[in-house]
């Protein structure tokens, strides 16, 4: 159910309801913000709260309000929730906790929350354990604390399921407009996806950044990433905390090289929302897509006056996926023209010192770096501290890089390597200009990388399906087998009882042979597999050596190019999880690998393989024979096909090694493990 929360987020009414300090500040807090709606607080004793008039309850009112915030006990919450409800009311903040997500240490705490959702019935509600919002651009609040914002016509908007970093948040000095700071509590009706849509509705809110611990449902944020990219607005996301389902299984290789986090990883990518590490490339990414939108590439200039700068820059910047084109003939000519023979001209640029304080020059310099191929041109300028030194000295570098702005029509930023050397008197001048002001040298270059991100289009929703419930390995054979009815290409194999029916397939399937011990996933740990056998004495003596009675003998694939691995884990947050990467007995050693999401296309496909560190060997290694790509492709399309089959029950499917050929790839190896059950 899709609820309305444009009268709770833009109310013209605000029903503040308790009376202790947290009351008092979120009535506070409307007054300091300039809050021109009505604000009524509620208690049945009180007769003022923050010098306004009480009401002695929800009935007692005007009318209904557009926004409520609940700022009384888990109990009383419900009841209070169940009478706003009655009356109408636009939705509430309930801020109190004691609900699901206490649940480890009150078992009550679930039958809390049920009987919250039902007191508020269509009534949108945010938490509960929740702070509430900011609304910065009509100063509406319903916020219990202090904040460090203030009123905006236009920003970026933030929605966190942690009510501290939301605080924290409206404290950064890097002068980046806040439209909205949310908090959304543990969600129990509207989660960051609700949320989301409704602000990105508001014209004024430019881009969207998410605090994530997890995403909830995987429909409604598929419908949110695709609702942005409509709009032409971007999503920022800080991903933290992991899901410990995703590693429900530890039989396969796969379930150790994915990880807790490949499962969100890969769907942001494939969403085309930007990931980032930390709340301070969080901060600048934001700012970067407020002032300048999204980078048409990758492709970015820098200019200096150190040469350190210079190739601190191009060091990190390269690190994060940036292209430093080389100038081209008219940059160097207008450069060459401005700084004569003295300066070495190329990208990243260090145009020395002389010409500082001469605004023609400087402004020559900027404008003649611009080019039609760069997305944006990054000033790196540190400014000293105002209390100890005098910045008026820097006031060139301000009204040059404004005049270049101008003239040349191109993005440009204003980058201080040190995050406090950028004043925020001087970023909120800047960004007036269209100037991106950039608090940290490597924030800001991955402000870039982000903000160049291509935007998905016509992406598949994720495959998903019920969990496991007791799920079983089926033997390698049976697993092959089924996997070879989706096209999977599969050697020559014979299933044995003992020895002498083993000596007997050997000889029909021809020497060299494998010998597999079945029943065990780890065969190599466990001794159960034995290679290149070349007569009946070897497969003899190699069955004897098994801890097992049943066995599978195969053909050996001998003129392999490089061995890979195609595995897909079953993660209740994510879907499924499509891995790829070096295969073999080393695979978790290599640890080279990347994952997608099922359904992936064969493009995604290849492109991910692409960025294997093993990827030459397959094109073709120093003059080696590559591998047929045509053929890998397929072996994974048709894991992909078997899965998207067969997906209720299904924990993991795994290939290792798929052995790649100049004209085949073949799954020398295979581990399946699902319910037992008909399809």
């Amino acid at each position: 159910m899709t609820r309305d929360l444009s009268r709770l987020l833009n109310p013209k009414s605000i029903a503040v309801i308790g009376g202790g300090a947290w009351c008092r500040a979120v009535a506070a807090q409307c007054q300091k913000m300039g809050f021109e709606g009505e604000v009524w607080p509620v208690h049945p004793s009180a007769a003022t709260l923050s010098g306004l008039s009480v009401f002695p309850d929800v009935d007692a009112l005007p009318t209904a309000p557009d926004a409520a915030f609940i700022g009384v006990n888990r109990a009383a919450t419900i009841d209070i929730a169940a009478q706003l409800s009655a009356r109408g009311a636009g939705g509430a903040v309930c801020f109190a906790s004691g609900f699901l997500e206490a649940q480890a240490e009150d078992a009550q705490g679930v039958d809390h929350q049920a009987a919250l959702l039902r007191a508020a019935g269509d009534m949108p509600i945010l938490g509960p354990n929740c702070y509430g919002f900011i609304n910065f651009l009509d100063g509406a609040l319903l916020w219990p604390d202090q904040h460090g914002g203030k009123r905006v016509d236009r920003g970026v908007a933030i929605i966190t399921q942690s009510s501290n970093i939301a605080i924290n948040l409206t404290m950064q000095a890097r002068a980046l407009p806040l439209a909205y700071v949310i908090t959304a509590g543990n969600q129990a009706q509207c989660g960051l996806s609700d949320i989301g849509m409704a602000v990105l509705q508001d014209p004024r809110v430019t881009a969207l950044g998410l605090h994530i611990e997890g995403i909830g449902d995987l429909r409604k944020f598929e419908a949110l990433a695709g609702y942005a990219q409509s709009l032409g607005k971007r999503i920022v996301a800080i991903k933290v905390g992991q899901s410990a389902q995703a590693q429900q299984a530890t039989v396969s290789h796969t379930a150790s090289l994915a990880g807790r986090d490949a499962g969100a990883a890969a769907l942001l990518r494939r969403l085309g929302i930007a990931r980032v590490a930390d709340l301070p490339t969080f901060l600048e990414t934001l700012k970067l897509l407020h002032v300048a939108g999204p980078l048409e590439s990758n492709r970015i200039a820098t200019i200096s006056c150190s040469g350190g700068e210079a190739s601190l820059a191009a060091d990190t910047g390269t690190a994060a996926g940036l292209d430093f084109p080389p100038l081209g003939v008219q940059q160097k000519t207008t450069l060459r023209d401005v700084l004569g023979p003295r300066v070495a001209l190329a990208n990243p640029l260090d145009y020395h010192t002389y010409i500082w304080r001469d605004v023609r020059a400087m402004t020559a310099v900027f404008a003649g770096m611009a080019d039609p191929g760069i997305a944006i041109t990054l000033l790196i300028v540190d400014f000293p501290r105002s209390d100890r030194c005098d910045p008026s000295d820097w006031d060139c570098v301000i009204e040059a890089v404004i005049a270049a702005s101008q003239q040349t029509g191109t993005r440009y930023g204003m980058v201080a390597t040190l995050p406090e050397l950028m004043p925020e008197d001087v970023a909120e001048l800047l960004m007036g200009h269209g100037i991106a002001p950039f608090s940290g040298l490597k924030e800001a270059l991955m402000a870039c990388a982000h903000a160049a991100l291509p935007v998905k289009s016509d992406v598949e929703p994720v495959h998903v399906a019920g969990p496991a419930v007791a799920p079983v390995l089926l033997a390698e054979a049976d697993a092959k087998h089924l996997l070879a009815d989706h096209g999977l290409r599969i050697p020559l194999s014979r299933r044995c009882d003992g020895s002498d029916q083993a000596v007997s397939a050997a000889l029909e399937i021809g020497f060299p042979v494998a010998l597999k011990g079945e029943g065990i996933a780890h065969k190599t740990e466990a001794g159960a597999v034995r290679l290149n056998l070349n007569s009946c004495d070897d497969v003899v003596a190699a069955a004897a050596a098994m801890p097992v009675d049943t066995y599978l003998v195969e053909e050996m694939i001998t003129d392999s190019i490089a061995e890979l691995l195609i595995g897909v884990v079953h993660d209740p947050a994510h879907g499924f999880i499509l891995t790829l990467g070096a295969g073999g007995t080393s695979a978790e050693l290599l640890d080279d690998t990347v994952s997608l999401l099922v359904p992936a296309r064969k493009d995604a496909i290849l492109t991910a393989i692409g960025t294997l560190r093993m990827a030459p060997i397959l094109s073709g290694y120093r003059g080696k024979p590559p591998a047929q790509m045509d053929r890998i492709l397929d072996a994974i399309m048709a894991v992909q096909s078997f899965v998207l089959a067969h997906p209720q029950g299904l924990q993991e499917v795994e290939i290792n090694p798929l052995m790649c050929t100049r004209d085949d790839a073949i799954a020398a190896d295979a581990l399946l493990r699902r319910d037992v059950r008909k399809d």
